[in-house]
């Protein structure tokens, strides 16, 4: 891990703005915005719509991720409302054992744990996110990569989407430590209304 001031934003309002650039203006204006500090995540912004938005540090990803402690990253990321209650509070509780300066084995093992003994709410169906932001800085190869939009199916479920298909527009990542299918879809603009680059695979 690379000190924890490599991870942070020093403007409040600069992470209010781009994390509220992961959606349309319609959805971001009205929801929860919460950045980071030196123990977590705290709400800056209370919500009246549901949504949830932030911005993901490295440690959003599995611990396997090759970037899992990557400090520039920034991924913009809003939540509806049924993610915002179940599948960002795994995030949110990883983020805490990252800054306690637990190792991957740790959060690993206390993630599974939670999930076990139901201390995390189980996935709640529809839960999906919107990563629409201009801004965004998903990885060292990737950067920008291309405005998507996320949905949280519990279990194995590519294979029920027909995910990875030949000409299909859904890609997935198996996510087992949060016991989750990632499924993505491209969109073709960024929040701001601004054409995406072409879409290729």
């Amino acid at each position: 891990m690379a000190p924890v001031d490599e991870y942070l934003i020093a403007d409040e309002n600069t992470e209010i703005a781009l994390a509220r650039s992961a959606a349309p203006a319609s959805i971001s204006n009205g929801a929860e915005v919460m950045v980071l500090g030196r123990k977590g995540f705290t709400t800056a912004v209370k919500g009246t719509n549901g949504f949830l938005c932030v911005v993901e540090r490295s440690w959003g990803a599995t611990t396997d991720a090759p970037e899992f402690w990557n400090p520039k990253i920034r991924s913009p990321i809003c939540f509806n409302p049924q993610a915002a209650r179940t599948f960002a509070r795994i995030f949110l509780m990883k983020t805490k054992l990252v800054l306690e300066g637990k190792s991957k084995a740790e959060i690993v093992a206390a993630t599974a744990s939670a999930l076990d003994k139901k201390e995390l709410p189980a996935l709640e169906p529809g839960a999906m996110c919107y990563m629409m932001s201009k801004q965004q800085y998903l990885n060292d190869q990737g950067v920008s990569w291309h405005p998507h939009l996320i949905f949280f199916v519990s279990g194995d479920a590519a294979k029920s989407w027909g995910a990875d298909l030949p000409g299909s527009p859904i890609m997935a990542a198996d996510d087992p430590q949060e016991r989750t299918t990632i499924l993505m879809v491209w969109v073709g603009k960024w929040s701001d209304g601004s054409p995406a680059p072409p879409m290729e695979h």
